[in-house]
């Protein structure tokens, strides 16, 4: 019996059988910038570069902020995914002398694709996929490896230099100043920000949620002090074999992020969420990631329109989903938010309108929650008008 999300993801994931791109034990590319560190065996973990065989331009595999709004199909973003080779080598966290890591801050910190050579101790192979990060193709060891001198982007460079900044103040500057969320994240993951004693290697799964942790903090500082929102509303968007809808509701901030899985393996429907009070959260979400990207995106959203609300976010993902990583929740969340929202009187009328487009029947989704049916129940705000 499947008890948790990451036990589900786990069997789901196992049995993905997707023929990635095949190289030999030499190989001459471009990378889109791409760079991966694994969480395997840390402080000690294998670190190393994501490499095309092709040359050029080869920016738009590894840019998911650009796949939904060009409407890339799942198809066209595992084919991006499984071209990536993935060269991998053993190095300690803050060793950050060696000189791959030295290579990899250089791809990360680059302005545009970047053309690299590599040997392998063996020819890769294989493929992964994951929720938490994008898929990638085959990997092996890293024997030799080399890159281009290349232009770095000027705000990574100046963060780069600033050994005196902290880690989460040049997340969050280079958020202000527009820079996609990914960039952020690879410079931060290759130990290229922060104060200079404290810079190590971060695993990537790991450095996506801080990056969106330390953006959304930030958020939510700024939208408390913003007025509530007026009335309830709805606000949806469907992609990549999901559909999502936000409720935001006219409350001081309070969060609730639910996903239900419906037929992807067979006729299981598994429904995971968590959830925070005003107060904010505390401890690891047991949903993963999804749960600070979703979060970061209605707060970002919300910070736009100078607005403070609480949101109850739906998720469902139907038959063909394939796990592309937390990034399909951030940017599917953000287009929701885009987009013009349907406004309603009461909890009731927005639930019933939800209702009207999901699989699932929302009372399945209040059964599984904790702070929607707390609302539902007793209305824990003196604002909130539910029924």
């Amino acid at each position: 019996m499947i008890k948790g999300k990451e036990t589900y993801l786990r069997k789901l994931t196992s049995n993905m059988r997707m023929r990635s791109v095949s190289v030999g034990k030499e190989l001459a590319g471009s990378s889109p910038p791409s760079v991966f560190i694994g969480s395997w065996n840390y402080p000690k973990v294998y670190a190393g570069p994501m490499i095309a065989p092709l040359h050029g331009d080869t920016a738009i595999m590894d840019a998911p902020e650009d796949w939904i709004p060009t409407e890339k199909t799942q198809e066209d973003i595992i084919n991006y995914r499984l071209s990536l080779v993935r060269g991998k080598k053993t190095v300690g966290v803050t060793d950050l002398g060696n000189k791959l890591v030295e290579k990899l801050q250089g791809i990360s910190l680059a302005e545009g694709s970047i053309e690299s050579d590599a040997e392998f101790v063996k020819a890769p192979r294989g493929a992964s996929f994951s929720d938490e990060h994008t898929p990638y193709g085959p990997s092996a060891e890293i024997y030799k490896f080399d890159i281009e001198n290349a232009r770095w982007d000027h705000s990574l460079e100046k963060v780069y230099y600033d050994t005196d900044l902290k880690s989460a103040d040049a997340v969050i500057g280079l958020h202000k100043k527009g820079m996609p969320f990914s960039n952020i994240q690879k410079a931060f993951s290759v130990g290229a920000m922060g104060l200079k004693r404290k810079r190590r290697l971060v695993p990537t799964r790991w450095s996506i949620t801080a990056c969106d942790s330390a953006i959304g903090n930030d958020l939510l500082g700024e939208v408390r002090h913003y007025g509530i929102l007026d009335s309830f509303r709805v606000h949806e968007f469907s992609s990549l074999n999901n559909h999502y809808a936000v409720m935001l509701m006219p409350t001081f901030w309070q969060y609730e992020w639910m996903e239900a899985f419906l037929h992807i393996m067979g006729r299981e429907e598994m429904i995971f969420s968590d959830y925070e009070y005003n107060t904010g959260k505390k401890g690891y979400s047991p949903v993963g990631g999804c749960y600070y990207s979703c979060k970061m995106a209605v707060l970002e959203a919300l910070a736009r329109e100078k607005k403070q609300a609480g949101a109850i976010i739906l998720r469902e993902a139907y038959t063909g989903y394939v796990p592309l990583g937390v990034f399909n929740v951030r940017e599917n969340v953000r287009n929701a938010l885009k987009q013009p929202g349907a406004e309603f009187e009461d909890m009731k009328s927005a639930l019933s309108y939800i209702g009207t487009k999901l699989k699932l029947p929302v009372s399945r989704f209040i059964h599984e929650s904790d702070l929607l049916k707390e609302l539902i129940r007793g209305c824990r705000q003196t604002t909130l008008n539910c029924f």
